[in-house]
């Protein structure tokens, strides 16, 4: 599924590799560093599995939010509205027939699907309305996502110069919201959340921004957040996965890891071939979820990139050893296997 908005670090050419390199079982996934969502919407579906989106930026956890929770008040102020057709109101009637609404918002929910269908179908909608809703600000929301849709590679900083009609993506965000309807969405500090939602039957997913690349991103992100993320991460219960860009000072740091190595092209590159060297690092052991990778195909598809090679660079003279029954982990010395 196609993330919601273009997002600088977006990882839709990595997500081949992170679900092969993913644990095969787990209860809880907490996407630490969600940016645009592109690996939380593409994270296959488990009964019984608690998801989590976090982001430091505010601007991106509230247009969420507003997806997730008042999409009608959010498309009304992207000009989607009014909806006329007969395939329109089927695509409303689909969505809310799974979804309720009763948050403090309901009541203009309510009222806009009056203005926008007429009778009887306001009334077969207004009947499927029953649930939800942190608050969020619409009027922010939209004019955040009109930002990142119509700037150089979804920065935010730069116009793009090239024609983008924001009604193209009216189903994208219907999917979206369906997608998020059971995600819990945060906006804290990444050690808080972290510490919070780390249990031994965790995957705790993060994509920080890049070493020395930090510029490119909306939030600030000094070196110290880099050692403050290896320390914690070292200290969790969970199974632990981190995508960062390939360079001796990460490798360095999380020596205590798994580390592989692989490359993909290069988007923010003007040149032609230009790739870009990328590591995915585990405190386990991926080769032991080697059956992750089948059930992903099978849910999935084949998907782009599992072409390109990647390899182990680095093994950690301790090995976390993850018990598949009691999901207890220890720490052993290579040295004795």
């Amino acid at each position: 599924m196609n993330s919601l908005i273009p997002w600088v670090g977006g990882k839709g050419k990595l997500l081949w590799l992170i679900h092969k390199l993913a644990p095969s079982s787990y209860e809880r996934f907490i996407d630490v560093f969600g940016g645009g969502g592109t690996v939380t919407l593409n994270h296959p579906l488990q009964h019984g599995c608690i998801e989590i989106y976090n982001d430091y930026n505010s601007n991106l956890t509230n247009l969420f939010c507003c997806v997730k929770n008042r999409t009608m008040a959010l498309l009304k102020e992207l000009g989607f509205l009014p909806l006329n057709s007969r395939d329109d109101f089927n695509v409303l009637f689909k969505f809310f027939s799974k979804d309720e609404f009763d948050d403090d918002y309901m009541k203009e929910e309510l009222e806009l699907t009056e203005v926008f269908l007429p009778p009887p179908e306001a009334e077969a909608i207004k009947k499927l309305m029953l649930e939800r809703a942190p608050r969020g600000d619409i009027r922010r929301a939209a004019d955040y996502f009109k930002l990142i849709r119509y700037s150089f590679s979804g920065g935010g900083k730069s116009f793009a110069g090239k024609p983008c009609d924001i009604r193209c993506f009216f189903h994208l965000i219907w999917k979206c919201a369906r997608r998020f309807a059971n995600v819990v969405v945060e906006n804290k500090d990444f050690e808080d959340l972290i510490r919070q939602y780390d249990r031994k039957n965790a995957w705790i997913y993060c994509d920080p921004p890049y070493y020395e690349a930090e510029d490119c991103y909306q939030v600030e992100f000094p070196k110290e957040d880099h050692q403050r993320l290896h320390d914690v991460l070292l200290t969790c219960q969970g199974r632990v996965m981190v995508s960062y860009n390939y360079c001796s000072y990460i490798c360095e740091l999380y020596k205590e890891f798994y580390i592989y190595r692989t490359k993909r092209p290069n988007s923010m590159s003007q040149k032609a071939g230009s790739e870009y060297e990328e590591v995915i690092i585990t405190n386990y052991d991926p080769e032991q979820c080697a059956a992750q990778l089948n059930m992903f195909r099978m849910v999935c598809g084949a998907h782009d990139g599992e072409d390109i090679p990647y390899e182990l660079i680095h093994t950690p003279e301790k090995n976390w050893i993850w018990r598949k029954n009691d999901y207890e982990i220890q720490s052993e010395s290579r040295s004795r296997e």
